[in-house]
């Protein structure tokens, strides 16, 4: 009992934990625009988004004054918020300048892919035989190859696919959640890395000696658009963009509820064809938000734009940011039990990275194909938007749709890596 109330954070009243999110991130905005030339100095180095992310996580630990784990602000963003998001900053997207981004997006994609299937047995085959003893002694090389799936179906797929790995390869409720924490913490870790990498994009890209030519001219045609459209919006104007938005949240809800029990009553065909996150209720609610927006940027709502579609997308995903970021557990880190599954963790990571990069200079991607590439597999629809917003807003879409692949992906990819796992620990 005392441990539990040592671990209680100090504020659970998720009206006062929002009130304190906000004004972290009014506080991070604020010093952003604030013309000083300190701070010019510190964005260009530190984004402003990587803050909104990891000054949360310093609310949580060492301060303890918030937990992403007892507050409901994170439900509340990825159901209500994030689809919202995905709506509005979808709207004004340039579906035929997407198109023209060319296969450099899908082979980036499918490069991020291939090396979390490769990185999973590289990982354990580092653990095994390079650091030993690092496996943690509760923990056996059959447990660990089994667990280490549902980082695979996380990473690759999403959280159905994790689960998913879970009962395939009956991986009990505490290995389970050990890799939840390597999952969240490396792949949140990584995350940070991708938005300061948005902040030195120019710099990667010279060292990619990429040709960034087709995603400039998307970035100006939505910026150009965006300038023939806005207008300071009336009252009555601002009503009408949060009907569009949270009426197409409702039907996304609605949507997902009558699709996801349907799929579940048909679980046993789709298990048979490895298609389990069909079954998942936030997977048909990010489809179906993002299908509502696409189909809306076609008709004349697309002129929403010009009364701030984006920019309340933009403030969406930052809320959505920052309770990601009360979410992870610094302190895990530095548990010393933990060291080895972490070292597992980066090392996959560093796979996955090397892979991407070697590829990048290969077919000369732009470093936004390799962030965005990257957190499709890792963070899924959740984090991909959030990413490609640091380039820049307009190109949330483009992480949407990359996302979307990763849930068709995720089952297959993460049982081949599975297999190759077992096949690492018994061989």
């Amino acid at each position: 009992m005392e441990e539990l109330e040592k671990a209680a954070p100090f504020f659970e009243n998720d009206a006062i934990v929002l009130g304190l999110l906000m004004a972290v991130l009014a506080g991070i905005f604020y010093l952003e625009s604030s013309g000083k030339k300190f701070w010019e100095k510190f964005f260009t180095y530190i984004p402003a988004l990587l803050l909104c992310y990891f000054l949360p996580a310093l609310l949580k630990w060492p301060l303890g004054l918030v937990d992403g784990e007892v507050s409901n602000l994170y439900f509340v963003a990825s159901r209500f918020l994030l689809p919202a998001a995905l709506i509005l900053l979808c709207l004004g997207i340039d579906f035929k300048g997407i198109m023209r981004l060319g296969p450099k997006a899908i082979i980036m994609f499918l490069a991020g892919t291939l090396g979390i299937v490769i990185g999973g047995p590289v990982s354990l085959l580092v653990i095994e035989y390079v650091f030993p003893s690092l496996i943690p002694g509760n923990i056996t090389l059959d447990e660990l190859w089994r667990g280490m799936s549902t980082i695979a179906g996380s990473w690759i797929g999403g959280g159905a696919n994790q689960t998913a790995m879970k009962e395939v390869f009956e991986v009990s409720d505490n290995i389970f959640g050990i890799m939840i924490v390597v999952d969240v913490i490396v792949a949140n870790i990584w995350m940070g890395f991708l938005l300061y990498g948005a902040n030195i994009r120019d710099k990667a890209n010279k060292l990619l000696n990429a040709d960034n030519s087709a995603i400039l001219d998307l970035e100006k045609r939505m910026e150009d658009y965006q300038a023939s459209v806005m207008k300071i919006p009336t009252t009555v104007e601002t009503f009408t963009l949060m009907a569009v938005a949270f009426g197409g949240v409702a039907l996304a809800h609605w949507g997902a509820d009558v699709i996801s029990p349907f799929m579940e009553s048909h679980n046993e065909t789709l298990v048979s064809m490895n298609l389990q996150s069909l079954t998942s209720s936030f997977f048909w609610l990010v489809i179906i938000s993002t299908t509502v927006g696409l189909l809306l940027s076609f008709t004349k709502a697309r002129k929403l734009e010009g009364i701030g579609a984006t920019r309340w997308g933009s403030i969406f995903i930052y809320v959505l940011v920052a309770t990601i970021g009360m979410k992870m557990d610094l302190e895990q880190i530095f548990q010393k039990d933990n060291i080895g599954l972490f070292v597992i963790g980066l090392t996959w990571m560093l796979v996955h990275v090397i892979i991407l990069l070697i590829t990048a200079k290969l077919i000369r991607a732009p470093f936004f194909f390799v962030a965005v590439g990257s957190q499709a597999n890792v963070g899924g629809a959740a984090s991909a938007p959030i990413v490609a917003s640091a380039f820049n807003p307009s190109l949330a879409s483009v992480g949407v749709l990359m996302a979307a692949l990763g849930y068709a992906l995720g089952t297959y990819g993460a049982l081949f890596c599975a297999i190759l796992m077992e096949m690492v620990a018994v061989g």
